[in-house]
């Protein structure tokens, strides 16, 4: 099959593709379209059936695979699918695994990463509390190692929470060379519990959608509910301590109105505010140039409040 990433303006697209995404709308005339966004494991391709109700374009919903035959036109600098024919596939024309979008990088191998900081840790209680996740809790590191930080907008794919978490424990581990008055045993341990809500407030692949926990109550209570049960099981644990690390768990979006229940109040909670935000940007906008067509301006963007420009295409 090619895949998604190889694709590029002009090229014809005949094969088959997980539909992640349908939705029915209507043009400014009144006439009815339907958007599609197509998966694969390399990543996704928005596609515009814009006559529905044609006899080449076959029944199928999302979560489906299809085959897919069209064009690959370019729309305001990212690649978009002009759909003319749609087929809806059975088992055993596809392998599920081509078509769930995995973290470029070796899973074990940024686990093994994670489990040293873990290792480096001298607090012996919030070694204990790391150690019951991220070592003895078996459905925990299943959950962990699959699941993605985003539904959409960075490291939404497999892989991504651990990529995401490895990368704002190196930035909090970087502060704590330049900035000496940081406890580093509750910053990386905070860094390394950040987001784990995410393995409940979003499903596992190919659906990456909210759950209804995620929903009523989002990843941040949820991650420190998380902990606070292990917390429990862990005597002695100090009330201050675990104060702390909830504390930077539940401020780590930095504001009130980017969903936190609570701002930073403390060093740690500041700096791991601000890796968190580093990260999540840094990779949106790896993922906005890598979907580009071209070199070139690419449009308003609503996160970074900006007409964003890419000056290299990969």
């Amino acid at each position: 099959m090619k895949y998604i990433k190889d694709y590029k303006e002009g090229d014809r697209v005949f094969d088959i593709y997980l539909c992640k995404h349908k939705q029915s709308a209507v043009t400014k005339n009144g006439k009815p379209y339907e958007n599609v966004i197509l998966q694969d494991r390399t990543g996704t391709l928005d596609a515009k059936v814009w006559e529905p109700n044609s006899a080449g374009i076959g029944e199928f919903s999302t979560l489906d695979y299809i085959e897919v035959y069209g064009e690959v036109n370019n729309f305001q600098g990212a690649l978009q699918v002009n759909v003319k024919r749609i087929r809806l596939c059975k088992e055993g024309e596809y392998d599920p695994a081509d078509y769930l979008p995995v973290s470029r990088k070796d899973i074990e191998g940024m686990y093994s990463e994670l489990l040293g900081f873990i290792d480096s840790i001298k607090n012996k209680y919030l070694k204990l509390l790391l150690e019951d996740l991220f070592k003895k809790d078996e459905i925990f590191i299943k959950e962990f190692k699959k699941s993605s930080a985003a539904k959409t907008v960075h490291h939404g794919f497999v892989g991504g929470l651990l990529e995401h978490t490895l990368s704002v424990v190196k930035l909090c581990d970087f502060y704590c060379t330049s900035y000496p008055l940081l406890n580093r045993d509750l910053l990386l341990s905070a860094a390394i519990c950040h987001d784990i809500g995410k393995t409940k407030e979003i499903s596992a692949f190919p659906e990456n959608d909210y759950t209804d926990e995620g929903q009523f109550l989002g990843h941040i209570i949820i991650g420190c509910e998380m902990v606070g049960e292990k917390i429990r099981n862990i005597e002695g644990f100090p009330k201050v301590l675990a104060n702390e690390l909830k504390h930077c768990i539940l401020s780590h979006h930095g504001e009130l109105e980017f969903g936190s229940p609570k701002k930073p109040a403390i060093m740690e909670a500041v700096a791991l505010t601000f890796a968190d935000n580093t990260d999540a940007k840094m990779q949106t906008f790896t993922e906005i140039l890598n979907g580009a067509a071209q070199a070139g301006w690419l449009g308003y963007n609503r996160l970074f409040e900006s007409n964003l420009i890419a000056t290299k295409v990969e």
